[in-house]
């Protein structure tokens, strides 16, 4: 249900926008994306689960605000 590490690494790897880039607003959203694809996927088997469906939600949530923002910094990086 959780991202794996090696999973995690290879996202990381893929959205850096710099080495040893794992805080930018690229990654973060590629990882929330990622972690909901995988509480999507586990709905689909435990259609009862409402703990953690509310975790989804949480996370669906959250997501527009990073990538709001991911949005904004990608913008500033090209006027510079």
């Amino acid at each position: 249900m959780s991202i794996t590490a090696e999973r995690k690494t290879a996202l990381i790897k893929e959205y850096a926008t710099k080495p040893n880039d794992s805080g930018s607003p690229e990654v973060q959203v590629a990882i929330l994306s990622e972690r909901i694809n995988n509480l999507t996927e586990h709905f689909k088997i435990h259609g009862k689960d409402h703990h953690s469906r509310r975790g989804l939600l949480k996370l669906v949530q959250t997501r527009p605000a990073c990538s709001t923002t991911s949005s904004v910094s990608t913008s500033r990086g090209t006027r510079n």
